[in-house]
Order: C-alpha cells, then structure tokens, then sequence
C-alpha cells in the first residue's frame, strides 16, 4: 500500500501544481488561451462541471457535491480492492495514479466548484474541441492499468464425477 500512497501522492501534487502554474501564474483563468506549439499543443480553459467532456455537466451545488462524493467512493472502492485482492507493482501504480487523480479533481470542485483543464492537443488537420487535465490523464490511465493488472480468480476446476 505504500507504494499506492506514494504514487496518488506524487500524482496529486504534480496536478494542482501545474494548475496553479497554467491557471494562476500563466493568467490562462483570465486569458482563456495560449498557444504553445500550435495546432498540436495549446493551453485553453475550460471549466468543467461535470465527468469526462462535460457529461453530467451542472452548475448547481448538488451536481457539485454528487460528484465530489462518487470521486471519494470511487477512490475508497480503489483502496479497498487493492488492499483485500493485491496484485503486482503494476496494480498498485495504476491504483495510485487514479486515486491521485481523482482527488485532484475533487480538489477541484471544492476549491472552484469545478474542474480546471487547460491541455488541448490536435494534430493532423483534426481540431480537438475538448481540454483536460494531469488528473484525467492519471485516472484514464489508472483505471485502464486497475483492468489490466489487477490478478483475475480462476474459478474452481470441477472434478469428474
């Protein structure tokens, strides 16, 4: 577990620090966007209410809370999991990562009342309406890793009869 502890730790801080330095120092809350290497890497802000691409999206104080209160459920149930079916070193990073995450983003939603993204990336001539964060990245990536790694019971062999 500590390795899970060290990870959603790290993972974290690495995502309200760089939303204090895009949000914040950067100005991009005031300036809306910056262009870092266009049109593959850009800064835009983009406040988000709701889940993933603004699904759910709701400025009212219940949608607010639900969603602080399914990312702590959520997060304890990773814990919980990781602690009571243990896998490998893998398991417990993808559990950190999404775990750090999601707090992250719960951070969010109670300091701002919603999620702050700023990354956009496009490429080839595709123009990606959608901006995200370190956190999203961190529990997409857990969550594919908790699927993946995570050990798998075999049932129990039947005995001929």
């Amino acid at each position: 577990m500590k390795l899970v502890f060290w990870v959603g730790f790290w993972t974290f801080l690495i995502d309200q620090i760089t939303k204090y330095i895009v949000v914040h120092a950067m100005s991009l809350r005031t300036l809306g966007t910056i262009d870092v290497w266009p049109p593959f890497v850009n800064l835009r802000m983009a406040w988000n209410y709701g889940i993933n691409f603004g699904l759910l999206a709701g400025d009212t104080a219940i949608v607010r809370w639900a969603l602080v209160a399914v990312a702590l459920v959520i997060s304890g149930a990773v814990l919980w999991w990781v602690h009571h079916e243990p896998g490998g070193k893998w398991q417990k990073i993808a559990a950190g990562l999404l775990v750090g995450g999601a707090l992250g983003n719960v951070i969010d939603r109670i300091l701002y009342g919603a999620v702050a993204d700023f990354l956009n990336l496009s490429c080839c001539g595709f123009n990606n309406p959608y901006a995200f964060n370190v956190a999203d990245i961190a529990v997409f990536a857990g969550a594919v890793g908790m699927v993946l790694f995570s050990p798998t019971k075999k049932p129990p062999e039947k005995k001929p009869s």
